[in-house]
C-alpha cells in the first residue's frame, strides 16, 4: 500500500476533464470584461467580499499549505496548529482593520507601489524586484509539487507534469487576468473542500476516531510532545516537536514571519485590492480567517494519520517522504469516483498557488517596473498587453525554479525559509513607515536592503555553511525572521536620524492617523454581521479558544 500509483478509471479521468474545461472556460468569459489594465490587474476594483474572500484563502491553499502543513502534521503533530491560530489569524485581523485602509485609501495598485509614495523610487525598485523573485520561487513550489504528484500518481515524467500544469495556468490568467485568476479560486476553494474533508472522515475512522488518534501517536517518533500547540516550549527546556520556545513561537512566527506574510505579500493584497469598496476590502481577510482557523483539521490530521498507517513514513527521498502524506491516504482509502475529485482537488491547490503568484507576479512587473522605468505614457492597451507577457514570462521563470524545489522532501521548510527572506525584512520597513511619520526614504531602502541580507545569510550560513545550528529547519525560520526583523528596525530609526524625511503633506492616506477613512460605506455594507471589527475580533476569540483546548 506504500505505493502511490494510482488506478484511475473512466470517471476520474472525466472529472479531470471537466474541471479543466470548467478553469479555461472561466478564463475565455473573464477576457470578455477586460476593457482596461485595471480590468486586468485588479478586476476594476469591482469584486463583492464573499468572492475577494474566499479567493483571498483560496490562493494560500497551494502546494505549501496541502502538502507542507501535512507533511508539518507527520513531522511535528499538532504542533503544527501554531501557523495558523498564531501564525495566521492574528495577522490577518491586522490587515483588515488597520492596513486595508493605507492599501485600498491611497489606491495603489500594488504593495511596491505603496513604497514608492512613502519613500522613493530605489526603495520601490528594491521591493518591487525582491517580491518578482519571490513569486516565481514559491510559483515553482506549486508547479514541482503539482508535477509529482501527478508522476506518483499517474506515473507522468515529473517535466511533463509541470509543463502541462503551466499551460494550464497561463492560459487562464493570460485569457482573462485578476478576474480568471479570483473566480477559479473561488471554483478550487471549493474543490478542495470536496477533496479533503471525505479523506479526512474515512482516515480518522480508520484509526478509532479523534482518541483513537492521539493514542496511536504517542506512540510514535514525535510522541506525546506532538499533540500540543504551546506546552513544551518554555525556554531552556523545549520539548515540543518544532524545537522553538515561545518566544521564537509567538515573536518569530506569529509576529514577524505571520504578520510579514500576510500584510505585505501582494499575491494575497491584490485579491482585497480587487473588493468593490473599502468595506469590502477590509473585510476580505477577515472573511478568509474563518476557513483558515478550520483548515488544520483538513491538513495536520492526514499527516499524522500517515504516520501512524504508513509503514517506514518519513523519509527523505522517493515515495515515503512526508510531502506525500496526503497522496498515500488517498491511495490507501478512497475508491474510483472520490480518487478523481480527490486528484482534482490537489491539482486546484496547486493551481491556485501557481496562479496566485503568477498574477501577482504580472501586475508588480507591469505597473511597477515595466511602465513607470521603462514606457511610461503609453496607452492603456499596451500595459495590457504587456502584462499577459509578463504571465509567460513568469510560467517560464517558474518551470525553472520549480528545480529548486525538488530538494526538499518538506516543502514548508522551504517555503518558510523564502517567507523569512523576502517577507519578514519587508514587515518590519512597513510597519515602522506607517505608523512613524519621521522615516526617511534612506532608511526605507537599506532598512529593506540590510534586513534581507540578514536573514538570507542566516539561512545560508545555517543551511549551507554550517555555521551555526537550530533546533529544526522551522526553528531556523523563525529565528532568522525575527533577526531580520531586528536587523531592518535598527537600520531604518538609525538612517533616519541622519537623513531628511519627507514633507507631511506629501504623506496623506499613507501614515497612521492620515489615512483616507471618509468612503462611504453602502446601506447594504451596514447590518452588525458585515462589521469588519465583530468579523476580526470574533475569529481572534476563536482562535485564542482553539489554542487553550491544545494547549
Amino acid at each position: 500500500m506504500n505505493q502511490v500509483r494510482l488506478n484511475l478509471n473512466v470517471l476520474d479521468y472525466a472529472i479531470l476533464v471537466v474541471y479543466f474545461a470548467v478553469v479555461l472556460g472561466i478564463g475565455f468569459i473573464a477576457k470578455r470584461y477586460i476593457k482596461t489594465s485595471l480590468d486586468y490587474f485588479l478586476s476594476g476594483r469591482s469584486l463583492p467580499a464573499w468572492i475577494t474572500g474566499l479567493a483571498f484563502i483560496s490562493a494560500n491553499l497551494g502546494a505549501t499549505e496541502i502538502l507542507g502543513q501535512s507533511a508539518n502534521g507527520a513531522q511535528y503533530g499538532v504542533a503544527t496548529a501554531n501557523y495558523y491560530w498564531v501564525g495566521a489569524i492574528p495577522a490577518m485581523v491586522f490587515l483588515g482593520l488597520v492596513m486595508m485602509p493605507f492599501y485600498y485609501g491611497s489606491k495603489v495598485r500594488s504593495v511596491p507601489e505603496y513604497l514608492r509614495l512613502r519613500f522613493n523610487k530605489s526603495s520601490h525598485v528594491l521591493n518591487s524586484v525582491l517580491f518578482a523573485v519571490a513569486t516565481v520561487l514559491i510559483a515553482g513550489v506549486n508547479l514541482y509539487a503539482l508535477a509529482l504528484v501527478l508522476n506518483f500518481m499517474l506515473g507522468w515524467p515529473i517535466i511533463v507534469g509541470i509543463v502541462i500544469a503551466a499551460a494550464v495556468v497561463l492560459a487562464y490568467i493570460t485569457l482573462g487576468g485578476l478576474s480568471s485568476a479570483i473566480y477559479n479560486e473561488v471554483l478550487q476553494f471549493w474543490v478542495i473542500l470536496a477533496a479533503l474533508i471525505p479523506l479526512v472522515i474515512v482516515a480518522l475512522h480508520d484509526v478509532g476516531g479523534w482518541n483513537g488518534l492521539t493514542e496511536k501517536f504517542k506512540h510514535t517518533k514525535v510522541g506525546e510532545a506532538g499533540l500540543h500547540v504551546l506546552q513544551g516550549t518554555a525556554p531552556g527546556h523545549v520539548v515540543n516537536p518544532i524545537g522553538a520556545s515561545w518566544i521564537g513561537i509567538v515573536f518569530g512566527l506569529g509576529f514577524v514571519l505571520s504578520f510579514g506574510y500576510w500584510t505585505t505579500n501582494f499575491a494575497e493584497v491584490q485579491r482585497a485590492l480587487s473588493a468593490r469598496n473599502l468595506s469590502a476590502a477590509k473585510r476580505t481577510p477577515l472573511i478568509g480567517a474563518y476557513p483558515k482557523l478550520f483548515i488544520p483539521a483538513l491538513v495536520v490530521i492526514p499527516g499524522m494519520i500517515a504516520l501512524i498507517q504508513i509503514p517506514h513514513f518519513g523519509g527523505t527521498t522517493g515515495q515515503l517522504q512526508y510531502n506525500n502524506a496526503i497522496p498515500l491516504l488517498m491511495n490507501k482509502y478512497l475508491p474510483n469516483g472520490m480518487l478523481g475529485i480527490a486528484l482534482t482537488g490537489l491539482l486546484a491547490s496547486f493551481m491556485a498557488g501557481v496562479a496566485a503568484n503568477v498574477s501577482a507576479f504580472n501586475t508588480v512587473v507591469t505597473t511597477d517596473l515595466y511602465e513607470p522605468y521603462f514606457k511610461p505614457d503609453q496607452p492603456d492597451q499596451h500595459y495590457v498587453w504587456f502584462g499577459r507577457i509578463a504571465t509567460v514570462l513568469a510560467i517560464v521563470i517558474s518551470i525553472a525554479t520549480a528545480l529548486i524545489a525538488s530538494g526538499y522532501s518538506n516543502l514548508m521548510n522551504y517555503i518558510q525559509a523564502l517567507f523569512s527572506i523576502f517577507n519578514s525584512p519587508l514587515f518590519a520597513t512597513f510597519i515602522i513607515a506607517m505608523f512613524w511619520k519621521r522615516m526617511t526614504p534612506a532608511a526605507g531602502f537599506w532598512s529593506l536592503l540590510l534586513g534581507t541580507l540578514s536573514a538570507l545569510i542566516t539561512w545560508v550560513g545555517y543551511k549551507f555553511l554550517g555555521l551555526w545550528s537550530f533546533g529544526s529547519d522551522l526553528s531556523e525560520s523563525m529565528i532568522g525572521s525575527g533577526i531580520s526583523f531586528v536587523v531592518g528596525g535598527v537600520v531604518a530609526v538609525v538612517v533616519t536620524m541622519f537623513t531628511r524625511p519627507k514633507p507631511v503633506e506629501e504623506l496623506k492616506g499613507l501614515v497612521y492617523g492620515m489615512a483616507v477613512v471618509d468612503e462611504d460605506v453602502p446601506p447594504e455594507d451596514k447590518v452588525w454581521y458585515r462589521n469588519p471589527a465583530l468579523l476580526g475580533f470574533t475569529a481572534l476569540g476563536i482562535g485564542f479558544v482553539l489554542c487553550i483546548i491544545f494547549f
